[in-house]
C-alpha cells in the first residue's frame, strides 16, 4: 500500500492536518483561558490588598488602583474583549467578596469610562503605556464622581475632583510603569 493512503485510497494527510489545526486551536483556547484566569486571579488579589491599605487624602474613594494594573496589561496582551471580560468578572467578584452593591456600581462606572478612554487613546496613537494608564486612572475617578453626583443628586461631589485628579495621575503613572514591565514579560508567552 502506498505511504499516506488508507485502504479507501483517501489521503491520510488531510485528516492529520485537520487534527493538527484543531489541536493548535484548542491549545490557543487553553492558553487564552489560562491567561484570563491568571489575570483575574491577580486582579482579585490586588483588589483584596487595596482593602487592607487605608488611604485618606481628603477625598473618599482614593485607592492605589492596583487592580487597574491588570486592565492596562490586558489591553496590551489579550485585547479589548478579554480585558472587558476579566474586568467585569473582577468587579462583580471583588464587590461580592470585599464590598457591596454600591461598590460594584461605582467600580463599573469607573471601569467603563476608564477603559473607554484608554482604548480611544491607544487607538489614536501617540500615547505611551504610562500615558494611557494615567488617562485610565483619571477617567476612573471621573466615572465614579459622575455616579456619586447622580446618587446624591448634587454636583458638590466634584469639589473632590482636584484631589482625585492628582491621585489618579500619580497612581496611573505608577501602574503604567509596572504595566509596561508586565506586558513585556507576558508578551514572550502570548
Amino acid at each position: 500500500m502506498e505511504q499516506g493512503k488508507h485502504k479507501t485510497g483517501k489521503d491520510s494527510n488531510v485528516k492529520g492536518r485537520s487534527e493538527g489545526v484543531r489541536k493548535g486551536r484548542d491549545m490557543d483556547i487553553g492558553r487564552r483561558v489560562a491567561l484570563y484566569g491568571l489575570l483575574l486571579a491577580l486582579a482579585l488579589v490586588f483588589s483584596y490588598v487595596e482593602t487592607l491599605i487605608p488611604i485618606y487624602l481628603g477625598a473618599p474613594g482614593v485607592k492605589l488602583g492596583l487592580a487597574n494594573l491588570v486592565t492596562v496589561t490586558g489591553l496590551y496582551t489579550i485585547g479589548v474583549r478579554g480585558t472587558v471580560q476579566v474586568n467585569l468578572a473582577r468587579i462583580v467578584l471583588a464587590g461580592w467578596a470585599f464590598g457591596n452593591m454600591f461598590s460594584i456600581i461605582y467600580s463599573l462606572a469607573g471601569a467603563a469610562l476608564s477603559l473607554l478612554l484608554m482604548l480611544l487613546c491607544k487607538r489614536m496613537g501617540g500615547f505611551s503605556i504610562i500615558g494611557i494608564s494615567v488617562i485610565g486612572g483619571v477617567g476612573h475617578n471621573i466615572g465614579q464622581l459622575l455616579i456619586a453626583a447622580f446618587v446624591v443628586k448634587t454636583f458638590a461631589v466634584f469639589t473632590y475632583l482636584p484631589v482625585l485628579l492628582i491621585a489618579g495621575t500619580i497612581a496611573g503613572a505608577l501602574i503604567g510603569l509596572l504595566g509596561g514591565i508586565m506586558v513585556e514579560r507576558i508578551r514572550r508567552y502570548v
